[in-house]
């Protein structure tokens, strides 16, 4: 069990540190467009690339120093036009409206995001950040909510900046990551039946986002998998007999490539592919045999389940996460070929169930029993329980290690086609 963080055992000089890497990173990748991008908007739907640079900084304000500690506003105007950004459905939503408006310059953007920084890290350093008897700090919860908000940012701006035309960004030095090899072991194995553990205890967590709890133990039926993730040549063969294209292949003369975040190569047959989960359907259906998506459930006994009945923290054991695992927290911005990473293989030998890309699920995103929405963003997971959205699970070449634990749940639009997911077959 882990004790409730107090004002006492709170590593402060940690907490700062991470805040700096996070936005070191933001500035980082924010950097990647080339100044005239600024203000484009690489998804039609989504804000521009500006927003986004005010709305992490404006958010951490706002959740730990506003809410929490009950400061005054730095500038209500700017934080309640920088407060909130999500992928609408459809092109008159309000978000997308938003779109419209007149963003402040950059230079305007940097000077509010740095008076945000500065009261963020301020508090950081002598305010009371774990009060139980405050709701929004129990747990020093606001702490952790604007750290891995951000850190969930960067993936979701990555996938805008993916598709940001070449000739819009800064690729000099970035590219050149092409290559193939051959996975470790192929097929399918055996999973027998048993029970997996989904969400966790709210004394199990020093954090946890609210859809992440309560834990529940679910029986599992018995199931095949494959070893590893659908490749691009496997999905080629689909494509050839009449399939959907995925996402980020470009046609070229008869051919495809594949849109990498720094450049456009030839299509690597041995990585993953990254697709919507209505493409992962449809290809689950054309192979037949009974192919489908595993369910959370599934996906949660072949990564953390064990022939002895017991369940691990992680796919491979107790270990904390590194690269030799997978191909995660930015190691690489693209993916690499599958099934090359064995430190990373279940107790069952399945690989690559953490990183190199999340992992579509036959799930909906719905509350675990027990669901209550978290005190310092209620919105986080409420919006997003409407049926429309499905569960995926592991992480991204792009998903910080921080975000690598068994509980942690991501969900999006079976249509959605941006994100780096794939998926393999179940039968």
């Amino acid at each position: 069990m882990i004790s409730p963080a107090s004002r006492s055992t709170l590593n402060r000089r940690a907490l700062r540190e991470w805040y700096l890497r996070n936005r070191n990173r933001t500035f980082a990748l924010l950097n990647i467009p080339r100044s005239e991008a600024y203000f484009d908007r690489p998804i039609p739907l989504r804000l521009p690339v500006a927003f986004y640079d005010g709305h992490i900084p404006a958010f951490s304000f706002q959740k730990l120093v506003r809410e929490a500690l009950g400061a005054p506003a730095i500038d209500a105007a700017l934080e309640e036009l920088f407060e909130r950004g999500i992928d609408p459905d459809r092109a008159d939503d309000a978000t997308a409206t938003r779109a419209a408006v007149q963003w402040p310059s950059r230079p305007q953007i940097t000077r509010f995001a740095q008076a945000c920084d500065s009261a963020v890290l301020t508090a950081l350093a002598g305010a009371e950040l774990a009060d139980d008897a405050n709701p929004l700090l129990a747990g020093a919860a606001a702490v952790y909510t604007i750290l891995e908000h951000e850190e969930m940012h960067h993936e979701t701006l990555l996938y805008m900046l993916h598709r940001l035309p070449l000739g819009r960004k800064h690729v000099a030095g970035r590219a050149g990551i092409y290559r193939e090899q051959q996975p470790v072991n192929t097929g399918r194995v055996v999973i027998p039946a048993g029970t997996a553990t989904l969400g966790a205890r709210r004394d199990e967590l020093r954090f946890g986002w609210d859809n992440e709890f309560e834990q529940q133990t679910v029986d599992v039926p018995a199931f095949e998998v494959n070893v590893n993730d659908v490749t691009n040549r496997e999905y080629l063969e689909f494509v050839d007999d009449g399939g959907p294209v995925p996402p980020f292949w470009v046609p070229n003369g008869g051919e495809f490539r594949l849109l990498g975040m720094f450049e456009e190569m030839p299509l690597p047959m041995t990585w993953p592919v990254y697709v919507t989960k209505a493409q992962a359907d449809a290809f689950c259906t054309w192979r037949g045999a009974g192919a489908r998506l595993m369910s959370e459930a599934e996906y949660h006994r072949a990564a953390f389940g064990t022939p002895e009945g017991d369940e691990r923290p992680y796919p491979w054991g107790e270990e904390p996460p590194t690269s030799a695992h997978g191909n995660f927290d930015f190691w690489r911005f693209d993916p690499e070929p599958v099934g090359i990473s064995p430190q990373g293989a279940s107790a069952w030998g399945v690989l690559d169930l953490i990183g190199n890309g999340w992992e579509w699920t036959s799930t909906e995103f719905r509350p675990l029993p027990g669901f209550e929405p978290m005190p310092t963003y209620p919105r986080y997971s409420t919006d997003f329980f409407d049926e429309r959205h499905f569960v995926v699970k592991g992480a991204s070449p792009v998903t910080s290690r921080n975000l690598v634990r068994r509980s942690f749940r991501n969900w999006y639009r079976p249509e959605y086609p941006y994100v780096y997911a794939t998926f393999r077959c179940a039968y």
